[in-house]
């Protein structure tokens, strides 16, 4: 089956018009009109494709591809948008040191993409920012060390070796140890500023990491307190982000004074068993002066994903809050098909919720060095898992309402697992982004090629959709 005519047949609601800022009318910009109901594909390149798919016995590709994990508005030229890789193509593997992750291409460089929509609809792109260090050398996509906040996964290549410093060698732990990166970034959030810079988000450290136009890093905030690198930090607790769940949202208010973070899921805080809840945090950092206040955004359902924040106003956001689940049932097939499942964007007001710098201290709530606001001895995931949102409410405490604004499911039939880029094109069209994990996955530590069903590839895909953003 051919991959337009498949997904032609999942999609039984239009995609309407779109415009650029609210300067500009919708007549003057046509391209949104012109983009298909079933998306526009993005371009890709291939990064490998000797790899032997598991299930096939098949070669597959591997491509780059990747450009889901967030996007961002130009903010100098409408009908172009800026998108963002993670670390790179990877998978759940555990090997000879380990658990870990297999690396097909462990020597990728995380990049941020410029793409334009053109009168037709189709989407091209306009150049690669590959991330690099402040010497200009080129990070990578490898973790952490333990001491920003690595939390052990062993970098393995597709053929089961150890990532080291010298491949060419073999392991020492001493004069060859195993290759991490303390620049390397999993990135997730994104802003584009006026001045052409960038600052990127993360799920490593949390990072929160400024590049100039040509990707140079040059500022960093994070939770580390001993990172000679960083001018502002984050609230310690932020140092207990759940494995492979940190900061997977960014935006900045339109004045661009300060930054604006979602964390994707409940925090580890103090424990794994805290972060299965349904309490996420928001936090935001003035950049003249490092201010930090923080708030709490409650999930639909618990260990949901919040993979985006765009900002509307100083006070008003977009979230894009989703599950991980196939609309279609992805390469299960549609036995395995979630009608329920989740992709939607909601605006939330953090003038409705509490600030957490406001709530008072007292003998039952305390501020912990590593944890954060406490109460009775439970950390606030740990008192909302334990108690509910209504007992957090009685001590002052409430989180930032919400109003459903699109949900993609009923909008365009989403048939992706994962959506995680918005573009706030102007108050009434958003462009929606699903990341497509550069084409490949793997079933038990096995690489594979990953599929929508069992023909066709997921893809980066652009969807423009019409809706009242700002709820007028």
């Amino acid at each position: 089956m051919k991959r337009n005519i498949w997904l032609a047949s999942l999609v039984s609601v239009g995609v309407l018009s779109g415009c650029a800022n609210n300067s500009v009318t919708t007549s003057t910009l046509g391209f949104a009109n012109k983009v298909s109901k079933q998306g526009s594909e993005l371009p890709y390149s291939i990064l490998r494709n000797d790899l032997i798919d598991d299930k096939t016995n098949q070669p597959f590709e591997i491509r780059n591809g990747g450009f889901g994990s967030a996007m961002a508005a130009n903010p100098n030229q409408a009908n172009q948008f800026y998108a963002l890789t993670d670390r790179g193509p990877n998978a759940d593997y555990t090997g000879e040191y380990g658990k870990g992750k297999s690396f097909p291409v462990a020597s990728y460089t995380p990049r941020i993409g410029l793409f334009e929509v053109a009168a037709d609809g189709k989407v091209t792109m306009v150049k690669n920012i590959l991330l690099k260090r402040p010497d200009g050398s080129l990070i990578s996509g490898l973790p952490n060390t333990s001491s920003l906040g690595g939390t052990g996964e062993t970098p393995y290549h597709a053929d089961g070796r150890l990532v080291l410093e010298d491949d060419s060698k073999p392991y020492d732990k001493t004069t060859n140890p195993i290759k991490l990166d303390n620049y390397g970034l999993d990135g997730e959030g994104l802003v584009a500023l006026k001045d052409g810079t960038f600052w990127v988000s993360d799920e490593y450290g949390p990072h929160i990491v400024h590049f100039d136009a040509n990707g140079v890093e040059i500022d960093r905030i994070n939770a580390f307190k001993d990172d000679s690198r960083v001018r502002f930090h984050l609230p310690a607790e932020f140092q207990h982000r759940r494995a492979n769940r940190g900061m997977e949202g960014l935006a900045i208010t339109p004045d661009e004074t300060t930054l604006v973070g979602i964390m994707q899921s409940t925090l580890t805080n103090p424990d794994k068993a805290a972060h299965k809840g349904d309490l996420t945090r928001i936090v935001m950092v003035n950049l003249s002066n490092g201010r930090i206040e923080q708030y709490l955004y409650r999930q639909e359902k618990t260990e949901n994903s919040n993979s985006e924040i765009s900002a509307l106003t100083a006070n008003q956001f977009l979230v894009l809050e989703r599950d991980g689940s196939f609309l279609f049932g992805g390469p299960d097939g549609i036995s395995k098909a979630k009608p329920n499942a989740q992709k939607q964007v909601y605006r939330v007001d953090l003038s409705t919720g509490t600030p957490l710098s406001t709530v008072p201290l007292s003998s039952s709530i305390k501020q912990d060095e590593s944890y954060g606001l406490m109460i009775d001895g439970l950390t606030l995931e740990q008192y909302v898992q334990k108690n509910g949102w209504d007992a957090l409410a009685a001590k002052g405490i409430k989180p930032v309402s919400k109003t459903l604004v699109v949900d993609m499911v009923k909008e365009v039939a989403y048939p992706h697992d994962k959506m995680e880029g918005l573009w706030v094109i102007n108050n009434n069209h958003l462009g929606v982004l699903n990341d497509d994990d550069f084409a490949t996955w793997s079933t038990n530590g096995k690489l594979e090629q990953k599929y929508l069903d069992q023909n066709t590839i997921d893809s980066n895909r652009l969807y423009i959709i019409k809706a009242d953003l700002m709820g007028n």
